[in-house]
């Protein structure tokens, strides 16, 4: 019987704490966009940019 005046303050708190961390949760965006990411997985990226030259021959002005 001892237990339960230990327990039931532990339970309302442990209460307490879950609710201001689920509050914290919603607050921060944390369940705004819940299907966007496991759409973005399925999405293929075939199209690739266009290769870039590593060097491009510069003019010399010099020899113009």
């Amino acid at each position: 019987m001892e237990s339960i005046y230990l327990l039931i303050p532990i339970s309302i708190l442990l209460v307490f704490f879950i609710a201001a961390v689920f509050w914290w949760s919603v607050r921060s965006g944390q369940f705004d966009d819940l299907e966007g990411p496991g759409f973005r997985i399925l999405m293929d990226d075939d199209e690739r940019p266009p290769p870039v030259p590593d060097s491009v021959p510069k003019k010399n002005p010099e020899n113009s």
